[in-house]
Formats: C-alpha cells, sequence, structure tokens
C-alpha cells in the first residue's frame, strides 16, 4: 500500500488493512516507520471523524476513585458531607464550582473536566 493522506473510509479502511499486515514490525525498519506513520495517519483521520468529548464529570470521579482504589467517602473533604458525596455520584445534586475548584486543586481532577454539563437524575 502506498503511504497517502486518508481522506474517506475507503481510504480507512486500507489503512487499517495495512495497519493490521505491519502490526508487530520491528522498530527501526522500513516496514517499522511505515507502521509508525500509518498509525499517525489514522490517529489524525479517527481525530477529525469520530473527535472524542471530554469525560463525564460523574464517571471521571468514578474513575479517579477506581484508579486510586479509594471509597466515595475520600471526596467527603471536597464535596462536603457523605450524603451530598452520594447525590452527587447519583446525578442528584450538582457539582458546584467550590466543589470543582476543590477536587481540582486537592485531587488535581482536571477542571475542565469537572466542568462539563451533564445529565441529573430526575426525581
Amino acid at each position: 500500500m502506498e503511504i497517502k493522506p486518508i481522506r474517506n473510509e475507503v481510504d480507512y479502511k486500507e489503512a487499517m488493512a495495512e495497519l493490521d499486515r505491519l502490526w508487530g514490525a520491528e522498530p527501526n525498519t522500513p516496514e517499522g516507520d511505515k507502521l509508525d506513520i500509518l498509525v499517525t495517519l489514522i490517529e489524525a483521520y479517527e481525530g477529525e471523524t469520530d473527535p472524542i468529548g471530554p469525560p463525564d464529570p460523574i464517571e471521571a470521579l468514578f474513575h479517579f476513585l477506581e484508579r486510586q482504589e479509594l471509597t466515595p467517602r475520600a471526596l467527603v473533604p471536597y464535596i462536603g458531607n457523605e450524603g451530598e458525596v452520594m447525590a452527587v455520584l447519583e446525578r442528584r445534586l450538582p457539582l458546584s464550582l467550590d466543589m470543582i475548584r476543590r477536587l481540582h486543586a486537592g485531587l488535581d481532577i482536571p477542571a475542565d473536566v469537572l466542568i462539563q454539563t451533564y445529565q441529573l437524575e430526575t426525581a
């Protein structure tokens, strides 16, 4: 396959087939270099055609807790009492600006993730 920009779905499918063929190529070889270039082109095309938006703030909190192997109780200093933490995690209470600031400063969770709008549960 000739390396060229990926402009449409046909080009994308051809690039993916070539990626499968080249997968596992040794670095610093002609095939390894071709693989690196192809990965870059595929990532650029996917970024343009199917951009990934920022994660949902509540999902980000769950991910943080899981990654750090913490319980929701660890969020108390940043959100409020345990009832408020559970209300936030259950989407009954929105994150306030103060909560977002404390979560960002104390846990280094990106503020641009936490500030995203998200769906609250309706009673």
